[in-house]
């Protein structure tokens, strides 16, 4: 069970949204690069990263960002937004990044990722965000029609490393990851599955803890470890316990 500290990129800088609106921004650092260290410093094994100003603008804007942190950590990162063709998939993972998360293009050209999941094995997850059951796309800016699981079972089988599903309505309010939601998407697909949006505080951490919840590959945290509510090292430290693994 990985617990992700998320990054998300605005203008180069680090930021947190309230329910994906682009107008209601906060920045907590203006060092993306040093926010990775901190993170790394803290305990972290993985960095979650999103070209925010990317997945509106359909193409990869943050370069100099997040080449930053890849020159500054040596924790794996995962980075979305704006990833939309097998020539940016290539860009960022002979730049050093670990793994890719294709999100508006899985709904639009899921050829595409497939395509991708046989030439680096391993390396590319998909994002899905949904509002009210239905998924989101171009930064959560437009909705359609297609439901979380249809999404997600298309990609059985294909090879995808992960799952990010994201519960639009709880990102960045602080108001708890929607565990239910979340569940229910694991038990339909086989794809691990990594849960997104509203991770609060230590009892986010504790129902993570519980049995149920192993299904799961791991969860994302933003602005509860931004602001303080969520303690880093208490929270990892209750997950390796889980996990049987030493801090």
């Amino acid at each position: 069970m990985i617990l992700f500290p998320a990054i998300d990129l605005k203008n180069g800088q680090c930021v947190r949204l309230e329910l994906g609106d682009m107008e209601k921004v906060t920045v907590f650092n203006a060092d993306p690069a040093a926010q990775a260290a901190a993170f790394e410093a803290d305990g972290f094994k993985y960095l979650h990263v999103v070209d925010l100003d990317g997945a509106f603008a359909g193409k990869s804007v943050n370069h100099e960002a997040v080449k930053s942190i890849l020159d500054t950590v040596g924790l794996p990162v995962q980075l979305g937004g704006g990833i939309r063709t097998l020539a940016h998939v290539a860009r960022w993972l002979e730049a050093g990044v670990a793994r890719v998360i294709l999100g508006t293009v899985a709904v639009r050209d899921p050829e595409l990722v497939k395509t991708a999941c046989k030439r680096w094995p391993g390396r590319i997850a998909v994002g899905i965000d949904a509002r009210k059951g239905q998924v989101a796309v171009e930064g959560w800016a437009k909705s359609t029609v297609l439901g979380v699981s249809e999404l997600a079972r298309r990609f059985e089988g294909a090879g995808v490393a992960a799952i990010i599903y994201t519960d639009i309505d709880r990102d960045g309010v602080l108001a708890g990851i929607n565990w239910p939601a979340t569940l229910t998407l694991a038990e339909k697909t086989t794809i691990p599955v990594i849960a997104s949006g509203g991770l609060a505080s230590m009892d986010d951490i504790k129902t993570m803890c519980e049995p149920a919840m192993q299904k799961l590959a791991g969860a994302i945290s933003g602005r509860a470890l931004y602001d303080g509510r969520l303690d880093p090292r208490a929270a990892l430290a209750a997950l390796a316990v889980v996990s049987g693994r030493a801090i």
